[in-house]
């Protein structure tokens, strides 16, 4: 397996545990505290994801991928890093938050496929 392929399940993981924690924020309606769970949680996701960048950026130098382009890439960066801390969040809009997972997901996993 690839450091490409490793960093990038890691984000899935992170991703998901994000909305996996969104969801309990807003069904028990309490925010997260900030110093314990939301700088932790944001910065661990923000090293993962800009490790992950530097990793694809290379790749994408050398290697053409047919569903995966750099603005994309781009895309993926900003969605994780306001998921990571609007997870936190329950006011946070669920629509908008969906869409963020939903589409920072869809390219990962295509980036996996492509990697197999």
């Amino acid at each position: 397996m690839s450091r490409l392929q490793e960093l990038t399940e890691q984000l899935v993981d992170t991703v998901t545990r994000a909305n996996d924690r969104y969801h309990l924020a807003r069904e028990q309606q309490e925010k997260g505290d900030f110093y314990t769970e939301v700088k932790p949680f944001a910065d661990k996701a923000r090293s993962q994801v800009e490790e992950w960048e530097k990793e694809i950026s290379t790749y994408l130098k050398t290697r053409h991928f047919k569903h995966i382009h750099y603005p994309q890439v781009k895309a993926v960066v900003e969605n994780i890093e306001l998921i990571s801390v609007q997870a936190f969040f329950p006011e946070t809009s669920y629509k908008r938050f969906r869409n963020y997972v939903e589409s920072t997901l869809f390219v990962l996993q295509q980036l996996l496929k492509e990697l197999e």
